[in-house]
Order: structure tokens, then C-alpha cells, then sequence
């Protein structure tokens, strides 16, 4: 899969790519993150790529020329099945959601920044909105690395032990199980006795119950 991301500030993302499970998908050629600069398609002298918004008002506003070029750019070497666009009044990202862009094979993140894009990118390049949650952020490349890294460690390779991934909350629309790990007993604190029982099908019925019962108490809007 390809995840072209595009941004103000790339340098931000740079880290983020260069570790962990996304740094190994790329490694072992499961994922391509490839990052681009949208000042290298500024205007003028000054590589402009902001100007102020038509009617007043406070903060710059990202001029649609230099996204529309950079896209258009991007498309003329491959087809991309989603052009995404990061903003607070998008589609809230989900696991599903997650999921299912990981099944695309190629995709472009546009990251927001200063007091959004001019209005016509959303209208007639964008292909899809996604929010991360109800606040606002200075710009949208920490919404961009939450999309890739969720996206990513689903692909099949990216993590060496892939029903991990398929475990994780949110998968089956439940939030996971409590787990634990050595000592069995700590400051007598201990381990939930069938944990280590050895009995798999008790373990599977232990974890159904405490993940149904976790979501109920903490996340009931799941269950609805």
C-alpha cells in the first residue's frame, strides 16, 4: 500500500516514519509512506501557499493552486483510490474505517494547516474528510501519522504476529480485555486465576465477559 502525505510542515512526520511498526511495514515493502512539501509548489519567489481569506476575518487560509498542482502531480503517476483531507468537521476516524483503507492501494492525506484550505479543494479534490475527534489542532499532520499508523499495522506483514492486530479494541466493536503478565502475583496483587489455568476455552469465555462488560462501563455508545 501507498500513503502519499502532503503537508506544510513534513518535517514533522519524518520521525514518526522512520520508527516503530511503521518504519518495519516500509522495510519489509508492505507500506510505501512517501512525504511531500507543499511549499515545493508555492507561488512566487517565496514558495506562497497561503494568502488571506476573501471577506475578513482572522488567519491565513491555504491557496487551492499549489495542493491543486501537487495533487494533480501525484495522480498523473498512479491511480489513487481516496484523496483524504484532515479536518475537525470530517467523518470521525474509525477501526472500520482503519480497516478499510488499508485494503486501498494507493491513497493521498492532505494535512490542514493555518485556518484550513480554500473552500474549492474540499469541494472538487478531496474524495474524503476525517476528524480524529472533537478539537482542533494546530495542523493536521498528527491526524495524518494517527491515520498511517493505524492503517499501517493492519496491513498483513506489518506486525510478525498479524492476530495481534485482529485483537486489538474496536476490532469485533468491543473494547479489549483486561491482560497481565509475569509475576502472577505482585504487592499481593494477582492475576485472575483462570488466566493461567490452561483451559483455552475458559480464557475465551473470560475475555468475551470482560470485554463486554469494559465496553458497557466505559464506552456503552459502542453497544448502541
Amino acid at each position: 500500500m501507498r500513503i502519499d502525505i502532503i503537508s506544510v510542515l513534513p518535517e514533522l512526520l519524518e520521525g514518526f516514519i522512520n520508527h516503530s511498526i511503521v518504519k518495519r511495514a516500509c522495510d519489509k515493502k508492505v507500506a510505501e509512506i512517501h512525504l511531500h512539501s507543499l511549499r515545493d509548489y508555492g507561488k512566487g519567489n517565496y514558495m506562497k501557499i497561503d494568502d488571506y481569506a476573501f471577506g475578513g476575518g482572522a488567519g491565513m487560509v491555504m491557496m487551492i493552486e499549489p495542493i491543486y498542482n501537487l495533487i494533480n502531480a501525484l495522480k498523473a503517476e498512479r491511480n489513487y483510490e481516496e484523496i483524504i483531507y484532515t479536518s475537525p468537521d470530517g467523518e470521525r476516524f474509525t477501526q472500520g474505517e482503519a480497516n478499510r483503507l488499508s485494503m486501498l492501494s494507493s491513497i493521498i492525506i492532505l494535512c490542514g494547516h493555518y485556518k484550513g484550505v480554500d473552500h474549492r479543494v474540499r469541494q472538487h479534490l478531496i474524495t474524503k474528510e476525517i476528524s480524529i475527534g472533537d478539537y482542533v489542532l494546530s495542523g493536521g499532520e498528527l491526524a495524518a501519522a494517527i491515520i498511517t499508523d493505524s492503517v499501517t499495522r493492519v496491513l498483513p506483514g506489518a506486525i510478525s504476529d498479524e492476530t495481534s492486530a485482529l485483537s486489538d479494541s474496536f476490532q469485533d466493536g468491543l473494547l479489549s480485555p483486561p491482560v497481565y503478565t509475569r509475576p502472577p502475583e505482585f504487592n499481593g496483587w494477582t492475576v485472575p486465576e483462570v488466566l493461567i489455568s490452561g483451559n483455552h476455552k475458559a480464557i475465551e469465555q473470560w475475555n468475551d465477559e470482560q470485554s463486554y462488560e469494559r465496553t458497557s462501563r466505559l464506552r456503552p455508545d459502542l453497544l448502541q
